[in-house]
């Protein structure tokens, strides 16, 4: 009997899934990622808020103005039917696709916990693949943090999911799977960002112990994010220790290559894990 639930937990930032140059969702990389979902994959996929954005500017020629927040909700709510559409229209047709937008109670509560693990869980023997994305629109941010804070009063480790990166590590750990992937627009950890020839390929260890040390070693060249709100790739590193933990192979790769590729080596990437 195998140690692993399913086969593959996968996430997917914003700005992989927008075209920058157009201001427009990739189409390329939102239909290749969605042909290559198929039961047994659990999917994260950030965009919404962003992708929200955009079309609301498309349709009425500026941005929405007014509380931060606020207007986060509003786009968020404007990009998520948007982007399951998108996954939906390039998905094997045989496939059904179900929707699953969490918020931090669901990994604070142990009741939660079990209830989010047993509807992953029966994906892959009904022909489903979950789509999960962060509950933005009917999340306030101030209420998140006074809820936060509480818990912290009672319990000493508390997952406040602030971006996807650690959303996508969390159901990692309620599923685990054979391999955690987090695509980015890069491809994968750098000693120098600036230097694509830096690229770190394997981080291990002879155990987990070592293995934990390497990975905090790597955290000490990581600064910087690619966007306003993201916590950049020093925050992806400290997400995926608990996973790797439990004996998940973890790649950071580039949304631009195939998952397949990624996981044989074909693709360039930073493989983490024993």
């Amino acid at each position: 009997m195998t140690k692993f639930d399913i086969e593959l937990v996968g996430k997917v930032g914003s700005m992989a899934l927008v075209n920058g140059e157009h201001d427009d969702i990739d189409y390329n990389i939102i239909s290749r990622i969605s042909r290559q979902l198929k039961p047994g994959v659990v999917w994260i996929t950030s965009g919404a808020t962003e992708i929200g954005r955009l079309d609301y500017i498309k349709r009425n020629g500026s941005e929405l103005e007014g509380d931060v927040n606020q207007v986060k909700a509003d786009y968020a709510a404007q990009g998520q039917s948007i982007l399951m559409d998108n996954y939906r229209r390039y998905m094997d047709s045989r496939f059904s696709l179900r929707q699953i937008l969490v918020e931090h109670y669901h990994f604070n509560d142990e009741a939660k916990k079990k209830h989010l693990a047993d509807i992953l869980l029966r994906c892959p023997a009904q022909g489903a693949i979950p789509i999960i994305n962060y509950n933005d629109p009917v999340s306030d941010e101030e209420v998140r943090k006074m809820e936060i804070k509480a818990l912290r009063s009672i319990h000493s480790k508390v997952v406040e999911c602030v971006d996807n990166d650690e959303t996508a590590s969390q159901i990692a750990l309620l599923v685990k799977p054979r391999y955690l992937i987090i695509m980015t627009s890069a491809d994968g950890i750098y000693t120098d960002k600036n230097n694509s020839a830096t690229l770190v390929r394997n981080i291990s260890g002879k155990d987990v112990y070592e293995l934990i040390d390497n990975i905090e070693h790597y955290q000490n060249y990581c600064d910087g994010a690619s966007r306003a709100g993201a916590n950049g790739a020093r925050a992806k590193l400290e997400y995926i220790k608990e996973p790797v933990k439990n004996g998940t192979t973890v790649f950071i790769a580039n949304s631009k290559h195939l998952i397949n590729d990624i996981i044989s080596g074909a693709a360039p990437s930073t493989k983490i894990g024993l």
